[in-house]
């Protein structure tokens, strides 16, 4: 049984995407892909997506800094993984110094030297030079820099 597309008007769709916009912070790219899902191509999509930001529905600097501030705080993401997934969503080069700028260094390394800890405790290697490596590797992998994960986990071990 296939779904027949009903076809949006120009204000229906714009009221949906307010909508969407309105939730959560949302980048150009993903409102884009929304209005191509509803079945907004052209003009109309250029209009909608151009009153979204005339409106603030739709901010790319804003949506650059909570993304940011959220990927950080809640899933405890480097500097390198959040601007490679901002890049991913085509986010301009001034926003993504904006975005890094919600990132304060002290509660960066502070938030390293947590993840040492809770990775040290995890680990039962005991050979300090492999558990040294492993949590490397996995604080590496959340995207942050390598050369101060080594400076903060010489420190800590």
């Amino acid at each position: 049984m296939s779904k027949s597309k009903k076809y949006l008007s120009q204000e229906e769709a714009l009221a949906k995407l307010q909508r969407y916009c309105a939730y959560q912070d949302r980048c150009h790219q993903e409102v884009r892909t929304k209005l191509i899902e509803l079945g907004v191509y052209g003009d109309t999509l250029e209009e909608i997506i151009s009153e979204l930001i005339q409106d603030n529905f739709l901010n790319e600097e804003r949506f650059a800094r909570s993304y940011a501030r959220g990927k950080f705080r809640m899933r405890q993401w480097g500097r390198i993984r959040i601007r490679r997934e901002l890049k991913l969503r085509n986010i301009s080069d001034y926003c993504l110094k904006k975005a890094m700028e919600e990132i304060e260094e002290e509660e960066y390394l502070k938030t390293i030297d947590k993840l040492i800890e809770k990775k040290r405790s995890e680990i039962k290697e005991k050979n300090v030079f492999i558990k040294r490596g492993k949590i490397a590797k996995h604080i590496i992998g959340k995207g942050y820099e390598s050369y101060l994960v080594w400076e903060r986990i010489s420190k800590a071990l």
